[in-house]
């Protein structure tokens, strides 16, 4: 009277599931450190006029018109527009 069991591989994987409700206190001190940082800006003055612009980043090159031109970074031609 042997029993033949027939063992089925499953590859399961354990998912993390919390033992109580986490507070609306908690929950929102947590999330609060999720915070946005600001960007560091850069002043420049081009063609006389006070310009904020991200570091490390190629600036538009523009006529007196306002047409864009080619890109500049560190000031070298490194791409036309």
């Amino acid at each position: 009277m042997g029993i033949c069991l027939r063992v089925i591989e499953r590859k399961e994987f354990a998912v993390a599931v919390p033992k109580r409700k986490m507070s609306r206190a908690n929950t929102r001190a947590r999330r609060s450190q999720w915070k946005a940082t600001a960007p560091a800006l850069v002043k420049t003055i081009e063609n006389g006029q006070v310009v904020y612009s991200l570091p490390h980043q190629a600036k538009v090159v523009t006529d007196s018109a306002g047409t864009a031109l080619f890109l500049e970074y560190k000031g070298r031609k490194v791409a036309e527009v």
